[in-house]
């Protein structure tokens, strides 16, 4: 009887196609981590760049500060400094962002496992350490304020024009450096060096004015999301800390490990020399015992034959004796 075996078919080839969409579905998951590693390698390399760039910005403002005359080639190249800083730091936001947004529509449709707490981990660390290097763009932006802030009251104090600190504050909000002429002799060389070096500076103030503004919303939009992560960051660094810590005693106590192996080793070594030695004493030992026998023995066995000829003298003695006898009693008897 042939039996139908379409059903069967159809289950071998129905298990094939999961098994198939199981390897797809983890090749796909395996491809979108890669691409999201490298995505991870790209803003870490950005976030080193605008601290880089941070770095140069405050010695460009060093540079600045310390020259008595206005050095357009300087400021050119520190504005140009500040653009690419909010340019990368734009680039950086908005990646960090769809990250943001990709996480959360997989928190919604109940995705979990061990992917999503990777990616979690990894935004909150990127997310922080660009919180961090944007503070102190903006730490640097602030310090550069104050110092031409001050450069311009002692300009004005050397044009002998005195005014108070929240004066000064309010003249340079109001964005009219004519503010700063009023009452100023410039009749002289000196003079005129030094309303310019206020103007420059206060130009500087408003540049900064505006940049601090522009990232001003992106900086907070930021903090609050670090500052929500901030318990989690701080657990992955305690765990992190605590792990170095288990792998330095675990190196501590493999080296410990192979001291004991290896001194054990070398004891074993003398162990089996020593039971070596012992066997070959002992058989020495035998084979000594054995000769000293053989000798003994040999020695014996010719002094019993010598004891036996001596025993035979006398018999033949006797008997030569008793033959004389029997003749002298046949002699009486004749």
């Amino acid at each position: 009887m042939v039996k139908d075996r379409l059903g069967a078919l159809k289950a071998v080839q129905s298990d094939d196609g999961h098994e198939d969409d199981v390897d797809a579905i983890e090749a796909s998951q395996g491809q979108f981590m890669e691409e999201f590693f490298e995505q991870v390698e790209e803003i870490r390399g950005s976030i080193d760049l605008i601290a880089e760039n941070v770095e140069h910005v405050k010695k460009l403002h060093s540079a600045i500060l310390s020259n008595p005359v206005n050095d357009p080639k300087t400021k050119e190249e520190l504005d140009e400094l500040m653009a690419e800083i909010k340019k990368t730091a734009n680039r950086v936001r908005g990646k960090l962002k769809l990250i943001e947004n990709s996480i959360e529509h997989d928190e919604s449709g109940g995705t979990s496992g061990a992917d999503l707490r990777i990616r979690k981990t990894q935004h909150a660390t990127l997310s922080r350490k660009f919180v961090e290097v944007m503070t102190d763009y903006n730490k640097t932006q602030t310090d550069y304020r104050e110092r031409c802030k001050g450069r311009i009251q002692r300009q004005l104090d050397i044009a002998g024009k005195q005014v108070g600190d929240e004066d000064l504050e309010e003249m340079i909000e109001s964005g009219n450096p004519g503010v700063f002429t009023q009452g100023i002799i410039t009749d002289t060389q000196q003079a005129k060096q030094t309303l310019a070096d206020i103007e420059a500076r206060h130009n500087d103030i408003m540049k900064l004015e505006s940049s601090i503004r522009e990232l001003h919303d992106m900086f907070m939009d930021m903090a609050m999301l670090v500052e929500s992560q901030g318990e989690m960051v701080d657990r992955i660094e305690y765990n992190v800390e605590h792990a170095k810590e288990f792998v330095d005693r675990a190196v501590a106590d493999t080296k410990k490990a192979v001291q004991y192996q290896s001194k054990a080793r070398r004891k074993k070594c003398i162990c089996i020399l020593l039971l070596i030695v012992v066997v070959i004493l002992i058989v020495v030992g035998i084979i000594i015992w054995v000769v000293l026998a053989t000798r003994t023995t040999s020695s014996v066995i010719p002094g019993n034959g010598n004891n036996n000829g001596n025993n035979q003298t006398p018999r033949s003695a006797g008997s030569y004796s008793n033959d004389d006898d029997n003749r002298t009693q046949r002699r009486f008897q004749n």
